[in-house]
């Protein structure tokens, strides 16, 4: 009896724990704005890369060159819908705070919102083929809004970071 009383005890806490950290998709203050975007910026590399093998491989048909050609597609897809996940859970979900219409910093917010969902776009087209350019139009959305997100002091350490790869 005093096992199943421990046993409903834990999955009592398991259910209850869930539902209090409900209010938000990741726990705050467990990640930092600069990271997630270096993070997209290592996925859009890898996205790069699977491209150029896909390329390399597609003229092959022996059973090797087909399994790889298939892992990195998945690769590919996998590192676009992290993209995707990233920018609507994390910063759309989370930082980017809505503004109402004559509300201070609207335009601000307007643009990043513009931004981000072009990322998105960007990170479906990266799924969806493998011409280069749309890495090359991801990282440029990338570079355009951390310029315009970050402060002096962001850019910073968001510099620090890249520079520590």
């Amino acid at each position: 009896m005093i096992k199943l009383n421990k046993i409903m005890s834990f999955v009592f806490i398991l259910i209850l724990s869930s539902n209090l950290y409900g209010h938000c998709q990741v726990p705050c203050g467990i990640y930092d704005d600069a990271v997630r975007i270096v993070q997209i910026e290592e996925d859009i590399a890898t996205i790069r890369k699977a491209m150029s093998m896909i390329k390399g491989l597609s003229g092959k048909a022996d059973a090797q060159s087909l399994n790889q050609m298939i892992r990195w597609v998945n690769t590919k897809e996998d590192h676009a819908t992290k993209i995707q996940d990233t920018v609507s859970s994390y910063f759309l979900a989370q930082r980017i705070k809505p503004k109402k219409k004559g509300e201070a910093g609207r335009q601000v917010y307007v643009n990043h919102t513009l931004l981000l969902q072009q990322l998105i776009v960007a990170a479906m087209k990266c799924k969806q083929n493998v011409d280069q350019d749309f890495c090359d139009s991801a990282s440029d959305l990338v570079l355009e809004f951390s310029t315009s997100y970050f402060d002096e002091h962001g850019i910073k350490h968001l510099k620090e970071i890249q520079n520590k790869k």
